[in-house]
């Protein structure tokens, strides 16, 4: 183990607005210490790595996911998200008030997060109890530190939700809001398309989005102060509703639906059941295109766990959710970078940059002294398995499947022995 590690030719992202470069960037004790704004002096016996083909670069930013219960929770803990976040890049994590006990004042937003190396940013409630009836104590929720307010997984009663926002006690903090309509979904597993209807899949048609979307639209046109956010659009129809307005609300979409559709995904595979629905390729292709122009600002992970009960029942019946903090880097990057020819910039705007302003946050950014990055090798092959997911979660995607493209080292790690892909390799 060595606390001083010279990285030769390392290629660095250093923040938003910023070109990337190559240069030679020294570590020590996690921190980066040199080589960003400071010349490295006193090489001499330094270890040293190549690292021309590696990324070097800010942690990336989740801008909501699920985390019912912190302490004793079957399916996800916080100590096991905090180390399947680090293992996949993640370095802040927006988290949904979404649990038995609804985090909707601000004794429920205080469940002891801490002050490890994942910051936590906690949605408030929109609504009491997330039940839509009354309004919850937006300010004192806002005071005590939640990042923004979010609704459930669907639109609130229109009335409500004009109350909340046009009384204005979240001042420029964000508004989460899905744009679904569980009524009309159906019960859909996958959103309706021709893929769905030759696989006899229940459908969930597009209007269940759609309409709650032209009626956030409205509002937000009405209302063009309001800080509303979309969260997950899921269609191409929803993309164009987008496209068509002037300007729009900052959107986001769940990781998986820009790599999953009901045209190519096994029946058997992980990642069928979700809110909202798969769609079909189509849906896929105006979602990425939407991410590459701009017009979604965020890719969440949205991370939902399961427990390995709810795993085994059948998809009818168990709750709808993937899990993904430790694989969506990876597999975003073999999709977007290798495969599509995005730039790496791109991709870090996707899933770092634009996340943290979605969440009016300050972006992350790469600095002297700081142990906030992560060390990205796009080559490294890898098996997803038990021995390599810290996650408790069982709904995992892509289980005992090789995957290409890894984190191997980060400033918020405890551990120093990821500086070297193969543990028996000398350093020179």
């Amino acid at each position: 183990m060595h606390d001083r590690l010279l990285l030769r030719r390392v290629n660095l992202l250093p923040g938003p607005g910023q070109v990337p470069c190559q240069r030679d960037v020294l570590l020590e004790q996690g921190l980066l210490s040199a080589g960003l704004d400071q010349p490295i002096r006193d090489l001499e016996g330094l270890p040293t790595l190549e690292a021309s083909g590696w990324w070097l670069a800010p942690p990336l930013v989740d801008p909501h996911s699920v985390l019912e219960d912190p302490v004793r929770g079957r399916a996800e803990t916080l100590r096991s998200l905090e180390a399947a976040a680090l293992a996949g890049g993640y370095g802040s994590v927006g988290i949904l008030p979404w649990a038995p006990n609804w985090r909707d004042r601000p004794a429920r937003l205080d469940w002891g997060q801490g002050s490890g190396p994942c910051r936590y940013q906690l949605w408030g409630s929109f609504s009491l109890d997330g039940a839509d009836l009354e309004l919850a104590p937006h300010a004192d929720q806002l005071e005590s530190g939640a990042v923004g307010l979010a609704a459930g997984d669907g639109l609130p009663p229109l009335g409500l939700l004009e109350r909340g926002l046009r009384l204005a006690e979240m001042g420029d903090r964000p508004v989460l809001i899905a744009p679904r309509d569980a009524s009309l979904g159906q019960l859909g597993f996958v959103r309706e398309r021709v893929e769905a209807l030759r696989a006899g899949w229940p459908p969930d048609p597009v209007v269940s989005e759609t309409l709650p979307l032209q009626t956030l639209l409205a509002l937000a046109e009405a209302l063009p102060e309001a800080p509303l956010r979309l969260m997950n659009l899921s269609t191409a129809e929803g993309v164009a509703l987008l496209g068509r307005h002037t300007a729009p609300p900052p959107a986001s979409v769940c990781w998986w639906h820009l790599l999953a559709d009901s045209g190519g995904l096994d029946p058997a595979a992980e990642g069928w059941r979700l809110v909202p629905s798969l769609g079909g390729p189509s849906d896929r292709e105006a979602l990425i295109e939407a991410v590459a122009a701009g017009r979604i600002t965020a890719v969440a992970v949205h991370h939902l766990p399961l427990d390995a009960e709810e795993r085994l029942l059948p998809l009818d019946q168990r709750r709808p959710g993937l899990a993904g903090h430790g694989l969506a880097l990876s597999l975003l990057w073999q999709e977007l970078v290798a495969k599509r020819g995005w730039s790496p910039v791109q991709l870090w705007q996707a899933l770092c940059w634009g996340p943290s302003a979605f969440m009016a946050l300050p972006p992350e950014q790469l600095e002297t002294g700081s142990p906030r990055w992560v060390l990205f090798d796009p080559q490294l092959e890898w098996q997803w398995n038990g021995a390599s997911c810290p996650s408790q979660a069982a709904n995992q995607p892509c289980w005992n499947q090789p995957v290409k493209g890894r984190v191997v080292a980060s400033g918020l790690t405890a551990a120093r022995d990821w500086l070297l892909p193969d543990p028996g390799a000398p350093l020179r």
